[in-house]
């Protein structure tokens, strides 16, 4: 299935104009669905040099969506987790220091006398390294949750691409919709308006009665309202495509499927799907993130062993201690035998959370299946309308074209024409929602496979790589600015 070029919708133009003039009303214009379509699409070609294509557009949704810039951040913040987790391997330096004053009044019990000690300045400083030898592998599932959860937040990134870039390819479809149904909408009224001004004329002829010149302005009527629907609809499109592509649509070149990047048959799609799709790929994290906190829960049941190292220096604690220097290294276990009770509850209530994360997975996949095949079903009817569209225009206009035959002989009215020249219209605004439709659900089963990428797409512009930032931070032990510099 293709759609129609430029250079065959104008001829298909020449021919239906042709037959029309053979066969020429006197009193009645009538556009065609395939003529308005032919004149838009070479209005929206008019300068290919300068006109904008979806992969341009995909391009600057990839590169400047907000929300999608909003979810790089958030996957660096969690990329944060990983160097938080592995300070628990890294030793913990505090230095102390102190100064003051003081006044001894003292009565000595041995002799008697009374000992007075002036102000005095006494002062202090000190070094502490405190080092976790064992506290129940803690550390070390803490930073494998924390990787889990970095994987995890990739992936909903990737999920975030996937949803940007397909609601991008779906406002420029709409965008290009809406336009050509503007654009039929328009010659519509415009026929209509003359047509009502003929109508009257041979109203004034005596060749028409009253009720042919109402029925011509009830059709300019409905013509007219559903040209400012279009309009509507046009306006609302077009400021949806400026909150995700991020400018102002402007000689949009038409779109295509990507049929190309989409397997044979249903059932490999499913099998990529279940695979590749970012939701599912999501849960399997979570399961791996839910897993290791029970562990760590559990960590808390095990003995802690830490080593500590201190060294401090004093002046002028007493009149008696000028200066003073200590110095220790001590080993301290501690085994918890009972803390009441909150460290099994959360034992408990993690391992629920880990049974919850695996349910939820069968959840996700029965969703993504169910998805795809939505998405393909609607790709194979996008198809089928799109011929079926095709086909009506095509009997549209042989009908309309026999109705003005039959007109200018007296066998239809002008009401049988306005009606047959509304058909062919009806027809191309179906032809034109479908072919939105086919190339919207291409997107959508990449987009449900988990495939919808710059990389499948083959897009022009640099690839966002979230481990360049993760291996930025994990190993810093110091500094508070981000690699960006601030």
């Amino acid at each position: 299935m293709r759609f129609l070029s430029v250079n065959e919708l104008h001829l298909d133009v020449v021919r239906l104009r042709r037959a029309l003039d053979k066969t020429n009303m006197p009193g009645v214009t009538v556009v065609s669905g395939a003529a308005t379509a032919a004149l838009l699409f070479i209005q929206l070609a008019a300068n290919p040099a300068r006109a904008d294509t979806m992969e341009a557009a995909l391009v600057r949704a990839y590169q400047n969506n907000p929300q999608l810039n909003a979810q790089r951040a958030l996957t660096r913040v969690t990329d944060e987790n990983v160097p938080q987790a592995l300070s628990g391997y890294r030793p913990k330096v505090a230095v102390t220091a102190s100064g003051g004053a003081q006044f001894t009044n003292q009565l000595a019990n041995s002799s008697g006398k009374k000992i007075e000690e002036g102000p005095q300045g006494p002062h202090a400083a000190g070094l502490t390294v405190t080092q976790t030898l064992f506290n129940g592998n803690q550390t070390a599932n803490k930073t494998r949750a924390a990787e889990s959860q970095v994987f995890g937040a990739r992936e909903a990134l990737r999920l975030m691409e996937q949803t940007v870039l397909l609601s991008a390819a779906t406002v420029y479809m709409d965008y290009l919709r809406d336009a050509a149904l503007l654009e039929v909408q328009r010659s519509n009224v415009r026929v209509l308006q003359e047509t009502l001004k003929q109508t009257r004329q041979r109203y004034n002829a005596g060749l028409v009665t009253p009720t042919d010149v109402a029925q011509a302005e009830a059709q300019l009527a409905a013509g007219q309202s559903q040209q400012l629907a279009a309009e509507a609809t046009l306006t609302t499109t077009r400021a949806n495509f400026r909150r995700i592509i991020g400018n102002e649509p402007e000689q949009l070149a038409p779109g295509s499927p990507v049929d190309r990047y989409l397997p044979a048959t249903l059932r490999e799609a499913t099998t990529i799907s279940l695979v590749e799709n970012p939701n599912v790929t999501s849960a399997v994290y979570g399961i791996d993130v839910s897993f290791l906190n029970v562990k760590i829960n559990e960590g808390a049941l095990f003995p802690s062993l830490s080593l500590q190292a201190a060294v401090q220096k004093t002046w002028q604690q007493s009149i008696t201690q000028i200066r003073q220097f200590a110095t220790s290294v001590v080993a301290q276990v501690s085994v918890p035998i009972y803390q009441g009770g909150a460290e099994y509850s959360l034992i408990r209530q993690s391992k629920e959370t880990e049974a919850q994360q695996r349910l939820n997975l069968e959840q996700v996949r029965d969703q993504a299946r169910a998805d795809l095949v939505t998405a393909w079903g609607q790709l194979l009817a996008g198809k089928a309308q799109v011929q079926s569209s095709q086909a009506q225009v095509s009997a549209s206009e042989i009908a309309l074209l026999g109705t003005r035959k039959e007109a200018a002989v007296g066998q239809r009215t002008v009401l049988d024409v306005l009606n047959a020249q509304q058909a062919v219209v009806n027809a191309q605004v179906a032809l034109v929602t479908a072919q939105h439709d086919r190339v919207v659900a291409s997107y959508a089963v990449l987009s449900a496979m988990g495939r919808l990428s710059p990389q499948v797409l083959r897009l022009a512009t640099p690839i966002y790589d979230p481990s360049v930032h993760y291996y930025q931070v994990r190993d810093n032990w110091t500094g508070v600015r981000i690699p960006d510099g601030r």
